[in-house]
């Protein structure tokens, strides 16, 4: 039954978890109280952790006993947290894509967009009922499903994601800085204060997090009504799409698949933010709940994106502003409102860092289950490396957004999708009467060997690379489509996988019997 709650907080106080990051570090006790480095390094991390609003936890299961209680409160912050993270600069130049890459007018780029979107989030919708069922982190999880070795690829290919996603938020955010500064303050001087506010956030974990995606909407929401009302005028809707019949469609595809690969992407990592709340939570809403917040979102970012980008041909300065960059025509967007317009600028910069930080938290615990030797080291330490990684790949690539964007996240998103496949072809047909046992997390002999989802996964991919189409590799099903191709990866590589794993899994489950 339902227990009411004083406060909004879903998570618990870091401070009843205690300093607890593993269940090997109780080890720490039986050593004897000799000032060597290591015990320095000990007595300096426990310090670190004894600090207030931080945790401690790593990738250790939260038990039943050390979670919240169940309440609308809960609930609603689950669809906050993914309307936080996604209300974004970064899902708005997704939306540019449309009409500026694939040249389609501006109805096929919006249908395109609002349902490719949808169906990449249903798939993380899907993906986040498992974190109050278990306890475990996704990457745990998905332990149970490809097994303990196999699962570490899809673990590593997570932390590309969001370190990938990372980046592009920096250069947005830097660009939108430098464009409100009027080029005085450098694309790089924003990519740092974007990284900084990221890290000091991300370092803390769940608890702090939670709260700042719970209010981080509110100021977003508003900026980006403004654009609506001061942009909207030269949205041009009677834009078409060019080329003849067959080209339209290749190019219609291939956006609907990468409009849903972005939010796809989250699939990976959607239940490490939901780890605290009790196994009584029910599952229909956690899907619910997360679908709400994703959709409401990418819709919402990715038709302003499409507006932006049918004006550029009609309105001078938003086309000098796209010479410059996406960030700059987004703040052209506000203009005619001066100063004011500037001040937008600036909290639609500072809004990329509410997509950045559950990536950063997520990578952080990624680096935890590639191995043992990752997980003794502290969680806030690999925050402290994942935003390492993705400034100094900001700093690189900041002036080639638009070719990370359309390589980048459509690669990405072929792997998730074939991942998600096989955990959904697990769940429904293997598991659904047997269940899981969720205290083997650790344990290899109980967990499944992972040899049918290990060779499904790699099918997948093969699948993937015949029917990709990227500017450095065009695959020959892809080739097959329009006069250009189109990128038919994502759907190729599921159909592979679904198709081949099942037979493997009987096999697997005859011979190895888990």
């Amino acid at each position: 039954m339902d227990r009411e709650t004083s406060s909004l907080d879903v998570e618990k106080s870091v401070a009843n978890i205690g300093s607890r990051a593993d269940e090997n570090t109780d080890a720490m006790d039986l050593s004897p109280p000799i000032l060597t480095t290591a015990g320095r390094v000990t007595k300096l991390n426990n310090k670190i952790e004894s600090l207030a609003g931080l945790e401690a936890r790593g990738i250790t299961r939260v038990l039943p006993e050390e979670r919240h209680a169940r309440s609308l409160a809960g609930y609603i912050q689950m669809a906050l947290l993914w309307f936080s993270a996604n209300l974004t600069a970064n899902n708005l130049a997704v939306g540019l894509l449309g009409p500026l890459v694939f040249e389609l007018g501006f109805v096929d780029s919006s249908l395109c967009a609002v349902f490719g979107s949808f169906v990449g989030c249903l798939v993380t919708a899907y993906m986040g009922i498992w974190g109050a069922r278990s306890g475990n982190r996704t990457m745990i999880v998905a332990r149970y499903f490809m097994g303990y070795w196999p699962s570490k690829i899809a673990c590593f290919l997570n932390i590309v994601i969001m370190v990938g996603y990372g980046t592009i938020d920096c250069i947005i955010g830097g660009q939108i800085l430098s464009a409100v500064s009027g080029g005085s303050m450098s694309i790089v001087v924003g990519i740092i204060i974007v990284t900084l506010v990221s890290w000091t956030v991300a370092v803390f974990g769940l608890a702090v997090f939670h709260v700042y995606e719970r209010w981080a909407w509110l100021p977003q929401l508003m900026v980006l009504f403004i654009l609506v009302g001061a942009a909207g005028p030269n949205f041009d809707p009677s834009i078409k799409s060019t080329g003849n019949s067959a080209s339209i469609n290749a190019n219609r595809l291939s956006f609907f698949s990468l409009s849903l690969s972005v939010p796809a992407s989250w699939a990976a990592a959607s239940s490490d933010y939901y780890v605290y709340y009790p196994e009584s939570t029910k599952t229909w809403k956690v899907f619910l709940m997360t679908l709400l917040g994703l959709a409401l979102s990418f819709s919402f970012v990715n038709l302003l994106g499409v507006g932006l980008a049918s004006g550029i041909a009609t309105t001078p300065a938003w086309s000098t502003a796209y010479d410059t960059s996406s960030g700059a025509l987004i703040l052209a967007g506000f203009g005619g409102l001066e100063g004011f317009g500037k001040f937008c600028g600036v909290i639609v910069a500072l809004g990329v860092i509410a997509n950045n930080i559950p990536g950063t938290y997520s990578a952080a615990l990624g680096f935890q289950v590639l191995g043992r030797y990752g997980k003794v080291i502290p969680r806030y330490v690999w925050v402290c490396v994942v935003v390492a990684i993705y400034f100094i790949c900001a700093i690189a690539g900041r002036d080639n957004l638009f070719d990370i964007f359309e390589n980048f996240l459509a690669l990405m998103g072929y792997w998730v999708t074939i991942f998600v496949s096989i955990v959904l072809e697990e769940h429904l047909i293997f598991r659904r009467s047997v269940g899981f046992d969720w205290t083997a997390w650790e344990d290899r002999k109980r967990l499944p060997m992972g040899i049918a989802a290990l060779v499904a996964f790699l099918v997948g991919w093969a699948g993937a690379v015949v029917g990709m189409y990227q500017q450095w590799y065009v695959g020959p099903l892809a080739k097959m489509v329009g006069d250009a191709g189109s990128d038919l990866g994502i759907w190729i590589g599921c159909g592979f996988a679904l198709i081949v794993f099942p037979p493997l899994r009987i096999l697997e489950l005859k011979k190895v019997g888990r």
